[in-house]
């Protein structure tokens, strides 16, 4: 009997990563639904159960079969008789989706501690940084002052309100959002009669791979900028010795990367209060300096930052540079919208977030204008001395809460780009019962936090690392945005008019800012340019080192079908049962036809099995095991799991021989699916076998050298599939076979 355990499509070649079955629905941002998403083009499929030496996954497709294979095992259709009747999830909606369980109160205070902590404390750093640059190229006078404001709150209210929160969001990718998951939503809807070519749905992942390297910076620069603007604001208090900041800074990021594994959902409930104390002290203390100077008010009208740009062009430009870092967070507020969903998010920006933020803005302008010593920290001159050390402390926990949107947002980033095969799979752990997004994954944590502690270490100063900053933002926004405008054209079908006025509107808007931060490449923003080439040219090496070889896999395994019915089954049987954990449904598990090639012989029950991820919580008990039986003593069985589910091969074999291992009844039809007589066995006398398949170095020319030798470096440190599979060590043997590369 082969119980064979694969994965779906959409399901992901990592240990535990929650995905959405090909049968689910996805929906669109017009609130329709479409099929769920298929892999990136020419990606392999996850692998299954394979050990830590198979060849690479990728996302969207199978774990066992390529884009376009039809699953072995497919679920019985919602007509018909009751043997034939999938169970309809009472806890899905209307749109296929988890019914949230969270009230959206709660879900908008969550949000605000995780999402919103970027964006949040840009008040810390961002007017400081437009009145430093270029030895104080803007002045403290009106004319500037109420040009910058008017070039903040538009940037908030153009780029946040009405691209990301307005249009972007809506796009979301089975919940999910990011580029990565922008580009995966593009390239499977357009994918068929009349769709993308290669070429464009190459150019399409490109630009999602560069635009997420993009983000992965963002995600390591974002952390040390926010904490030492914070710690910064202990010279401006006076109260202790300026040497504290560093060491300061060190302490509270290692707090908060050593926290990550109780994940978002725990982390924001705990810094969703936090958050939203810190917005009502932002509107707090800049509230009276506006009221003292009116005048300030005259800023919310456009015409101030068109006059600034048309009378000093030259300084106007300048200031861009720097008011990107007003809108720095817009990018983790899609990142991270798996995380808590658009309403929730969309609530807590309309009703505090975004009134904060101007309030603030505001007043620090209103205080230039009265003071114009105070250009050197708006934001703390803001409140009196006897204050600004309470201000310090609260500025410094609303900074880590900072960390936590990027972080959170990385997260989500890499396991979507484990899905379309650009990294090899990583240990991910869901953390939450409710949302699939929620997950921790170690591995990137580990990075991030090395990444973080370096920069801190090496620039020691805010300023220092500003223009860094604002580069990895704009560059990632234009990318996001370029997405959006083809998903709203070719998919959404809107008039071409709209498109080009949002391109014009936003777009033009964003190039502006990518513009004025591009001329701070030698002062600091090559940083992030390093960061984004060196993981863009990882995902892209691994996506075509996993297209090569499970191109070469595939061959080696071969049709199931020519198997079960050909020579290589009509040799010896010996008694004992052999599980299988296998990805492809099409084809034989290696181990498999390793064995039988080597042994000449063949097991009296063999099961193949295929893990399939639904996009709920958890698959109800009597609906996850599907099964069939496709050749003497040889059955496919696919088992369901839930995002909050374990991929636990023994149990799903229990599962399968208790729920279907039993005779046919006298009022069974013919094609009844509920009984597997070959199922009836003793699932604690099973073995495993895992198919291995190696690669070792050699002459090969599919690939450079150097790119071989990262290819394997990544394969080798992917995760261990037979820990995350949870087969018992004593009876779980490893065969398969290699390949030179």
């Amino acid at each position: 009997m082969i119980l064979s355990v694969h994965e779906d499509p959409s399901s992901s070649p990592r240990s535990d990563e929650p995905t959405t079955p090909a049968t689910e629905r996805t929906p669109r941002a017009d609130g329709t639904s479409s099929p769920a998403p298929s892999p990136a083009p020419g990606a392999p499929p996850p692998d299954d159960g394979r050990s830590a030496g198979s060849p690479p996954s990728a996302a969207a497709q199978s774990a066992d079969a390529p884009s376009g294979t039809p699953l072995s095992v497919r679920a019985p259709s919602t007509d018909g008789p009751a043997h034939h009747r999938r169970h309809h999830h009472d806890h899905l909606d209307h749109r296929g989706m988890p019914r949230a369980r969270t009230p959206l109160a709660a879900a908008s205070l969550g949000a605000l501690g995780v999402v919103f902590g970027d964006i949040g404390t840009s008040p810390l750093y961002a007017l400081q940084t437009v009145f430093a640059l270029h030895h104080h190229a803007v002045a403290p006078s009106e004319a500037d002052v109420l040009g910058v404001i008017s070039m903040v709150t538009w940037c908030l209210l153009i780029i946040v309100t009405v691209a990301y929160i307005g249009l972007i969001m809506r796009a979301d990718n089975q919940g999910e959002g990011g580029i990565l998951a922008l580009a995966a939503l593009v390239l499977r809807k357009l994918r068929g009669p009349g769709g993308v070519g290669p070429r464009e749905a190459s150019i399409a992942l490109v630009l999602g791979v560069i635009g997420a390297a993009l983000f992965f910076g963002d995600s390591v620069i974002t952390p040390a900028i926010s904490v030492l603007s914070a710690f910064e604001g202990i010279e401006v208090a006076a109260a202790v010795p300026n040497a504290v900041i560093v060491p300061g800074a060190l302490i509270v990021l290692t707090v908060l990367f050593a926290v990550q594994h109780r994940g978002t959902g725990r982390i924001g409930r705990f810094f969703g209060p936090v958050m939203a104390l810190w917005f009502l002290t932002l509107a707090a203390i800049g509230l009276p300096h506006v009221l003292a100077h009116p005048a300030i008010l005259q800023a919310l009208s456009p015409h101030h930052a068109i006059a600034f740009m048309i009378d000093r062009p030259l300084i106007a430009f300048v200031a861009l540079g720097a008011v990107v870092l007003a809108i720095t967070g817009a990018e983790a507020l899609y990142a991270d919208m798996g995380h808590f969903g658009h309403r929730p998010i969309a609530v807590a920006w309309l009703a505090l977030v975004l009134p904060a933020l101007l309030i603030n803005y505001l007043g620090q302008g209103a205080l230039v204008l009265t003071d114009p010593s105070a250009v050197v920290n708006p934001f703390f001159t803001l409140v009196p001395e006897v204050l600004r050390v309470p201000l310090v402390a609260l500025s410094a926990v609303a900074t880590v809460i900072a960390s936590q949107a990027v972080i959170s947002g990385a997260f989500s980033v890499a396991r979507q780009a484990t899905r379309l095969s650009l990294l090899p799979r990583l240990k991910a752990i869901q953390t939450s019962l409710e949302h699939g997004g929620q997950v921790y994954l170690p591995a990137v944590n580990l990075l991030l936090f090395a990444g973080v502690v370096t920069l801190v270490l090496v620039f020691r100063r805010s300023e220092a690392l500003a223009a860094a900053y604002g580069l990895a933002v704009t560059a990632t926004i234009i990318l996001v945005l370029a997405l959006y405008l083809l998903y709203a054209r070719r998919i959404l079908r809107r008039p071409l008019w709209q498109v080009v006025l949002l391109a014009v509107l936003v777009g033009g808007l964003e190039l502006l800012l990518l513009a004025a931060n591009i001329v701070k490449v030698p002062a600091g923003g090559w940083i992030s340019l390093v960061i984004a080439a060196v993981l863009t040219t990882i995902m892209l090496v691994w996506h075509r080192g996993a297209r090569i070889l499970f191109g070469r896999r595939r061959e080696l395994e071969g049709p199931l079908t020519d198997f079960v019915t050909g020579p290589d089954c009509a040799v010896r049987r010996v008694p004992g049962l052999v599980v299988y954990p296998h990805g492809d449904p099409a084809t034989v598990p290696l181990a498999l036809r390793t064995g039988v090639r080597m042994n000449r012989v063949l097991h009296e029950h063999v099961v193949i099995m295929t893990m399939k991820h639904i996009g709920v919580p958890h698959a109800r008990r009597e609906d996850r095991v599907h099964a069939r039986e496709i050749g003497p003593g040889i059955v496919q069985v696919t088992y369901l799991v839930g995002f909050h589910d374990t991929q636990d091969v023994p149990a799903a074999l229990r599962a399968a021989v208790e729920l279907r291992g039993g005779p046919h009844s006298s009022d069974c039809p013919a094609d009844c699916i509920l009984h597997v007589p070959a199922l009836a066995l003793e699932a604690e006398e099973a073995m495993y076998v895992l198919s291995v398949f190696r690669i070792e170095a050699g002459q090969d020319t599919s690939m450079p050298r150097w790119q071989k030798v990262l290819v394997r470096a990544l394969e080798r440190g992917s995760a261990n599939r037979t820990q995350v599979l949870h087969l018992p060590p004593t009876r779980t043997v490893v065969m398969g076979a290699e390949t030179v590369l």
